[in-house]
């Protein structure tokens, strides 16, 4: 290849190169979600209706949230 033909062909691949190298406007947000106690209760609940855990789970379970500070 010619030394004009490989400098225009890279001059018109750098743009997809480096195309996703954090140019565009992305938005990179944490969000730190605490549940309560109750919303806890709550789920542990609908699992134990729906089958999910045993009574056995359930109630250890339940016990581990209440006593956790």
């Amino acid at each position: 290849m010619r030394p004009r033909q490989l400098a225009i062909g890279t001059l018109l691949l750098a743009p997809l190169a480096l195309g996703g190298c954090g140019g565009g406007r992305s938005d990179n947000t944490i969000q730190n979600v605490s549940v309560t106690r109750g919303q806890q209760l709550l789920d542990l609940k609908k699992s134990l209706d729906a089958g999910a855990v045993s009574q056995d789970d359930y109630e250890r379970q339940r016990l581990a949230i209440l006593a956790a500070p």
